[in-house]
Protein backbone atom coordinates (compact mmCIF):
# COMPACT_ATOMS: atom_id res chain seq x y z
CA UNK A 1 0.00 0.00 0.00
CA UNK A 2 3.18 2.44 0.69
CA UNK A 3 3.98 1.80 -2.56
CA UNK A 4 0.96 2.79 -4.46
CA UNK A 5 0.67 6.01 -2.51
CA UNK A 6 4.16 7.05 -3.25
CA UNK A 7 3.17 6.07 -6.88
CA UNK A 8 -0.20 8.17 -6.41
CA UNK A 9 1.25 10.91 -4.97
CA UNK A 10 4.27 11.22 -7.58
CA UNK A 11 2.01 11.04 -10.60
CA UNK A 12 -0.93 13.34 -9.27
CA UNK A 13 1.48 16.16 -9.36
CA UNK A 14 0.98 16.82 -13.47
CA UNK A 15 -2.73 17.80 -13.89
CA UNK A 16 -2.49 21.33 -13.65
CA UNK A 17 1.43 21.95 -15.40
CA UNK A 18 1.82 20.19 -18.87
CA UNK A 19 -1.25 18.60 -21.18
CA UNK A 20 -0.73 15.11 -22.74
CA UNK A 21 -1.88 17.47 -26.37
CA UNK A 22 1.40 19.66 -25.52
CA UNK A 23 3.37 17.17 -24.48
CA UNK A 24 5.72 16.91 -27.98
CA UNK A 25 5.49 20.37 -28.42
CA UNK A 26 7.73 21.61 -25.52
CA UNK A 27 11.48 22.56 -25.49
CA UNK A 28 13.93 20.38 -25.81
CA UNK A 29 15.12 21.14 -22.24
CA UNK A 30 11.97 20.26 -20.41
CA UNK A 31 12.18 16.36 -21.17
CA UNK A 32 14.81 16.41 -18.77
CA UNK A 33 12.92 17.56 -15.98
CA UNK A 34 11.16 15.88 -13.06
CA UNK A 35 7.35 16.91 -14.68
CA UNK A 36 8.60 14.97 -18.43
CA UNK A 37 9.57 11.92 -16.06
CA UNK A 38 6.18 12.17 -13.77
CA UNK A 39 3.97 11.77 -17.28
CA UNK A 40 6.40 9.19 -18.46
CA UNK A 41 5.78 7.22 -15.56
CA UNK A 42 1.83 7.41 -16.10
CA UNK A 43 2.04 6.78 -20.17
CA UNK A 44 3.94 3.59 -19.22
CA UNK A 45 0.88 2.60 -17.06
CA UNK A 46 -1.47 2.92 -19.80
CA UNK A 47 0.95 0.24 -22.10
CA UNK A 48 -0.63 -3.21 -22.63
CA UNK A 49 1.13 -6.29 -22.07
CA UNK A 50 1.83 -6.68 -25.67
CA UNK A 51 3.94 -3.69 -26.02
CA UNK A 52 1.00 -1.17 -27.47
CA UNK A 53 -1.59 1.57 -26.29
CA UNK A 54 -5.41 2.30 -26.48
CA UNK A 55 -6.16 5.44 -28.57
CA UNK A 56 -7.97 8.79 -27.08
CA UNK A 57 -6.18 8.49 -23.52
CA UNK A 58 -5.34 11.38 -21.95
CA UNK A 59 -2.46 10.55 -20.05
CA UNK A 60 -1.71 13.39 -18.16
CA UNK A 61 -4.81 13.84 -15.62
CA UNK A 62 -5.13 12.78 -11.86
CA UNK A 63 -5.16 9.25 -11.43
CA UNK A 64 -6.44 7.56 -7.96
CA UNK A 65 -6.34 4.31 -6.70
CA UNK A 66 -8.87 2.85 -8.08
CA UNK A 67 -7.81 4.01 -11.52
CA UNK A 68 -4.48 2.66 -10.73
CA UNK A 69 -6.22 -0.44 -9.91
CA UNK A 70 -7.92 -0.90 -13.69
CA UNK A 71 -4.97 0.69 -15.36
CA UNK A 72 -3.64 -2.93 -13.96
CA UNK A 73 -6.19 -5.01 -14.67
CA UNK A 74 -6.30 -3.84 -18.39
CA UNK A 75 -2.40 -4.70 -18.88
CA UNK A 76 -3.78 -7.63 -20.47
CA UNK A 77 -6.38 -6.50 -22.70
CA UNK A 78 -5.41 -6.53 -26.09
CA UNK A 79 -7.67 -6.49 -28.52
CA UNK A 80 -7.29 -2.23 -27.60
CA UNK A 81 -4.59 -1.75 -28.49
CA UNK A 82 -4.06 0.04 -31.80
CA UNK A 83 -2.43 2.79 -33.92
CA UNK A 84 -5.86 4.65 -34.54
CA UNK A 85 -5.70 8.33 -33.52
CA UNK A 86 -1.69 8.80 -33.21
CA UNK A 87 -1.96 5.60 -30.31
CA UNK A 88 1.18 3.65 -29.93
CA UNK A 89 3.69 5.48 -31.91
CA UNK A 90 3.00 8.77 -30.03
CA UNK A 91 3.67 7.22 -26.59
CA UNK A 92 6.83 6.03 -28.23
CA UNK A 93 8.05 9.35 -29.62
CA UNK A 94 7.42 10.54 -25.97
CA UNK A 95 8.94 8.26 -24.23
CA UNK A 96 12.28 7.73 -26.79
CA UNK A 97 12.71 12.01 -26.36
CA UNK A 98 12.33 11.49 -22.49
CA UNK A 99 14.75 8.55 -22.51
CA UNK A 100 17.46 10.46 -24.57
CA UNK A 101 17.31 13.80 -22.25
CA UNK A 102 17.92 11.12 -19.08
CA UNK A 103 17.70 7.37 -19.74
CA UNK A 104 16.31 4.91 -17.80
CA UNK A 105 16.10 1.36 -17.66
CA UNK A 106 12.05 1.07 -16.81
CA UNK A 107 11.60 3.54 -20.18
CA UNK A 108 13.38 1.75 -21.51
CA UNK A 109 11.86 -1.74 -21.74
CA UNK A 110 8.40 -0.10 -22.71
CA UNK A 111 10.51 1.37 -25.70
CA UNK A 112 11.59 -1.97 -26.45
CA UNK A 113 8.41 -3.38 -26.22
CA UNK A 114 6.36 -0.70 -27.97
CA UNK A 115 8.83 -0.89 -31.20
CA UNK A 116 7.90 -5.08 -30.83
CA UNK A 117 4.28 -4.37 -31.14
CA UNK A 118 4.89 -2.30 -34.04
CA UNK A 119 7.21 -4.74 -35.81
CA UNK A 120 5.18 -7.99 -35.40
CA UNK A 121 1.63 -6.23 -36.13
CA UNK A 122 2.77 -5.66 -39.60
CA UNK A 123 1.62 -7.57 -42.05
CA UNK A 124 3.94 -9.80 -44.49
CA UNK A 125 3.24 -7.33 -47.38
CA UNK A 126 4.33 -4.09 -45.82
CA UNK A 127 1.75 -2.98 -44.19
CA UNK A 128 -0.55 -1.96 -40.80
CA UNK A 129 -3.51 -2.75 -39.38
CA UNK A 130 -5.16 -0.21 -37.72
CA UNK A 131 -5.97 -3.27 -34.88
CA UNK A 132 -3.94 -6.28 -35.16
CA UNK A 133 -6.14 -7.70 -32.35
CA UNK A 134 -9.39 -7.07 -33.82
CA UNK A 135 -11.66 -7.87 -36.45
CA UNK A 136 -13.34 -6.74 -39.47
CA UNK A 137 -12.09 -3.02 -40.84
CA UNK A 138 -9.98 -2.61 -38.08
CA UNK A 139 -7.81 -5.70 -39.90
CA UNK A 140 -7.36 -3.40 -42.95
CA UNK A 141 -3.90 -1.77 -44.39
CA UNK A 142 -5.01 1.51 -42.32
CA UNK A 143 -3.67 5.15 -44.00
CA UNK A 144 -6.96 6.39 -42.22
CA UNK A 145 -5.90 9.07 -40.10
CA UNK A 146 -2.00 8.72 -41.08
CA UNK A 147 -2.35 5.37 -38.90
CA UNK A 148 0.64 3.90 -41.00
CA UNK A 149 1.82 6.51 -42.06
CA UNK A 150 2.49 7.82 -38.42
CA UNK A 151 3.91 4.44 -37.66
CA UNK A 152 6.64 4.67 -40.57
CA UNK A 153 7.70 8.13 -39.93
CA UNK A 154 8.38 7.30 -36.12
CA UNK A 155 10.35 4.45 -37.71
CA UNK A 156 12.39 5.98 -39.63
CA UNK A 157 13.34 9.17 -37.45
CA UNK A 158 14.15 6.34 -34.50
CA UNK A 159 16.26 4.66 -37.10
CA UNK A 160 17.67 7.66 -38.15
CA UNK A 161 18.67 8.97 -34.50
CA UNK A 162 22.08 9.23 -33.29
CA UNK A 163 20.88 9.16 -29.63
CA UNK A 164 19.39 5.88 -29.57
CA UNK A 165 18.41 3.02 -27.57
CA UNK A 166 17.91 0.75 -30.23
CA UNK A 167 19.65 -2.85 -30.13
CA UNK A 168 21.32 -3.95 -33.46
CA UNK A 169 18.63 -6.58 -34.11
CA UNK A 170 16.19 -4.09 -33.77
CA UNK A 171 17.90 -1.22 -36.06
CA UNK A 172 17.79 -4.35 -38.81
CA UNK A 173 13.92 -5.17 -38.02
CA UNK A 174 13.10 -1.34 -38.39
CA UNK A 175 15.05 -0.83 -41.40
CA UNK A 176 13.09 -3.99 -43.49
CA UNK A 177 10.29 -2.62 -41.85
CA UNK A 178 10.05 0.39 -43.86
CA UNK A 179 11.15 -1.18 -46.83
CA UNK A 180 8.40 -3.67 -46.86
CA UNK A 181 5.85 -0.49 -46.15
CA UNK A 182 7.43 1.44 -49.23
CA UNK A 183 6.53 -1.48 -51.17
CA UNK A 184 3.19 -1.77 -49.77
CA UNK A 185 2.43 1.95 -50.66
CA UNK A 186 3.61 1.69 -54.02
CA UNK A 187 1.22 -1.05 -54.49
CA UNK A 188 -1.65 0.13 -53.07
CA UNK A 189 -1.74 2.98 -54.67
CA UNK A 190 -4.84 2.92 -57.42
CA UNK A 191 -3.97 3.04 -60.54
CA UNK A 192 -6.46 4.07 -63.36
CA UNK A 193 -5.47 2.68 -67.08
CA UNK A 194 -2.04 2.06 -65.44
CA UNK A 195 -1.59 5.34 -64.14
CA UNK A 196 -0.92 5.91 -60.69
CA UNK A 197 -3.40 8.24 -58.62
CA UNK A 198 -3.89 8.31 -55.02
CA UNK A 199 -4.98 5.85 -52.11
CA UNK A 200 -7.41 4.78 -50.54
CA UNK A 201 -8.03 5.34 -46.30
CA UNK A 202 -7.80 1.30 -45.98
CA UNK A 203 -6.90 -1.52 -48.62
CA UNK A 204 -7.74 -5.16 -48.03
CA UNK A 205 -4.93 -7.39 -46.31
CA UNK A 206 -4.89 -9.90 -48.69
CA UNK A 207 -5.79 -8.20 -51.89
CA UNK A 208 -4.22 -4.44 -51.57
CA UNK A 209 -7.63 -3.01 -53.34
CA UNK A 210 -9.35 -0.19 -51.68
CA UNK A 211 -11.70 -1.52 -48.75
CA UNK A 212 -14.86 -0.62 -47.14
CA UNK A 213 -14.43 0.76 -42.94
CA UNK A 214 -17.29 2.29 -41.19
CA UNK A 215 -20.31 2.75 -43.18
CA UNK A 216 -19.99 6.23 -44.40
CA UNK A 217 -16.25 4.74 -45.47
CA UNK A 218 -16.59 3.76 -48.81
CA UNK A 219 -13.78 2.34 -50.73
CA UNK A 220 -12.75 5.30 -52.79
CA UNK A 221 -10.21 7.97 -53.72
CA UNK A 222 -8.94 9.48 -50.58
CA UNK A 223 -7.74 13.44 -50.54
CA UNK A 224 -7.04 13.37 -47.20
CA UNK A 225 -4.94 10.11 -46.45
CA UNK A 226 -3.20 10.39 -49.69
CA UNK A 227 -1.94 14.04 -48.90
CA UNK A 228 -0.04 12.34 -46.11
CA UNK A 229 1.46 9.47 -48.32
CA UNK A 230 2.39 12.07 -50.63
CA UNK A 231 4.22 13.82 -47.90
CA UNK A 232 5.71 11.09 -46.80
CA UNK A 233 7.25 9.77 -50.05
CA UNK A 234 8.71 13.13 -50.73
CA UNK A 235 10.79 12.88 -47.65
CA UNK A 236 12.93 10.17 -49.49
CA UNK A 237 16.22 11.56 -49.37
CA UNK A 238 17.57 9.53 -52.42
CA UNK A 239 13.83 8.36 -54.48
CA UNK A 240 13.73 5.12 -56.34
CA UNK A 241 12.23 6.02 -60.16
CA UNK A 242 9.33 4.20 -58.62
CA UNK A 243 8.64 6.72 -55.85
CA UNK A 244 9.16 9.50 -58.24
CA UNK A 245 6.85 8.33 -60.67
CA UNK A 246 4.16 7.50 -57.46
CA UNK A 247 4.63 11.03 -56.23
CA UNK A 248 4.25 12.53 -59.41
CA UNK A 249 0.91 10.44 -60.17
CA UNK A 250 -0.98 11.60 -57.26
CA UNK A 251 0.42 15.32 -57.76
CA UNK A 252 -1.12 15.43 -61.57
CA UNK A 253 -4.46 13.90 -59.57
CA UNK A 254 -4.31 16.41 -56.81
CA UNK A 255 -4.12 19.13 -59.14
CA UNK A 256 -6.98 17.91 -61.26
CA UNK A 257 -9.33 17.36 -58.30
CA UNK A 258 -9.04 20.40 -56.05
CA UNK A 259 -12.12 22.16 -56.44
CA UNK A 260 -12.04 26.04 -56.51
CA UNK A 261 -14.54 28.60 -55.76
CA UNK A 262 -16.69 26.84 -52.46
CA UNK A 263 -16.16 27.22 -49.05
CA UNK A 264 -17.53 25.25 -46.39
CA UNK A 265 -18.72 27.32 -43.17
CA UNK A 266 -21.34 26.71 -40.59
CA UNK A 267 -24.97 28.50 -40.22
CA UNK A 268 -26.78 28.15 -37.08
CA UNK A 269 -24.55 25.19 -36.16
CA UNK A 270 -24.90 23.39 -39.78
CA UNK A 271 -22.74 22.81 -42.30
CA UNK A 272 -23.00 23.94 -45.65
CA UNK A 273 -20.98 24.90 -49.10
CA UNK A 274 -21.39 28.43 -50.04
CA UNK A 275 -19.46 30.27 -53.48
CA UNK A 276 -16.63 32.02 -52.59
CA UNK A 277 -14.27 33.16 -55.68
CA UNK A 278 -11.39 33.95 -52.95
CA UNK A 279 -11.59 30.45 -51.23
CA UNK A 280 -8.74 28.56 -51.28
CA UNK A 281 -8.72 25.62 -52.96
CA UNK A 282 -10.34 22.22 -51.44
CA UNK A 283 -10.56 18.76 -51.53
CA UNK A 284 -13.01 15.68 -51.40
CA UNK A 285 -12.38 13.48 -48.74
CA UNK A 286 -14.09 10.65 -49.92
CA UNK A 287 -14.17 10.05 -54.33
CA UNK A 288 -16.31 7.85 -56.63
CA UNK A 289 -13.98 5.59 -57.75
CA UNK A 290 -15.18 5.13 -61.31
CA UNK A 291 -16.71 8.69 -62.05
CA UNK A 292 -13.93 10.58 -59.76
CA UNK A 293 -16.52 12.76 -58.46
CA UNK A 294 -17.15 13.66 -54.68
CA UNK A 295 -19.24 11.30 -52.62
CA UNK A 296 -20.48 11.15 -49.28
CA UNK A 297 -22.62 9.09 -47.41
CA UNK A 298 -24.62 8.87 -43.71
CA UNK A 299 -25.04 5.90 -41.63
CA UNK A 300 -27.48 4.14 -43.51
CA UNK A 301 -24.16 3.88 -45.79
CA UNK A 302 -25.82 5.20 -48.98
CA UNK A 303 -23.76 7.24 -51.35
CA UNK A 304 -24.59 10.69 -52.03
CA UNK A 305 -23.67 13.74 -54.20
CA UNK A 306 -23.41 16.38 -52.24
CA UNK A 307 -23.53 17.23 -47.89
CA UNK A 308 -26.58 18.38 -48.22
CA UNK A 309 -28.17 15.18 -48.58
CA UNK A 310 -26.67 13.14 -45.83
CA UNK A 311 -28.15 13.72 -41.70
CA UNK A 312 -26.88 16.25 -39.83
CA UNK A 313 -24.87 14.49 -37.48
CA UNK A 314 -22.55 13.03 -39.93
CA UNK A 315 -22.61 16.10 -41.85
CA UNK A 316 -21.16 18.32 -39.24
CA UNK A 317 -19.39 15.41 -37.39
CA UNK A 318 -17.30 14.20 -40.62
CA UNK A 319 -14.31 16.83 -42.63
CA UNK A 320 -15.85 15.67 -45.65
CA UNK A 321 -13.87 18.63 -47.68
CA UNK A 322 -10.01 18.58 -46.81
CA UNK A 323 -7.26 20.95 -47.81
CA UNK A 324 -3.80 19.31 -46.77
CA UNK A 325 -2.99 18.40 -50.47
CA UNK A 326 -2.71 21.92 -50.89
CA UNK A 327 0.62 22.00 -48.77
CA UNK A 328 1.58 19.44 -50.79
CA UNK A 329 0.87 21.49 -54.00
CA UNK A 330 3.22 23.84 -52.78
CA UNK A 331 6.12 22.15 -51.67
CA UNK A 332 6.08 19.93 -54.43
CA UNK A 333 5.95 23.25 -56.87
CA UNK A 334 8.69 24.90 -54.91
CA UNK A 335 11.13 21.95 -55.44
CA UNK A 336 10.77 21.34 -59.01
Amino acid sequence: MKVIALLLSTLCLLDAKVSWKSALKQKLNWYSSAEARELAEKVMLYQRNNGGWPKNQDFSRKIDEADLKELTQQRSDLKDTTIDNGATYTPLEFLTRVWQAQANPGIEASLHRGITFLLTSQYNNGGWPQRPHSSGYGLHITYNDDAMIGVMSFLRDLEKDSITFLRKEEKSSIIKALNLGLDCILKTQIRINGKPTVWCAQHDAKTLLPAQARSYEHPSFSGAESAGIVRYLMEIKKPSAKVLRSISGAITWFREKQINGIRVVKKDGDKTIVEDKNAPPLWPRFSDLQTGKPIFSGRDGIIKSSIKEIEAERRNGYAWYVENPRSILKDYNRDR
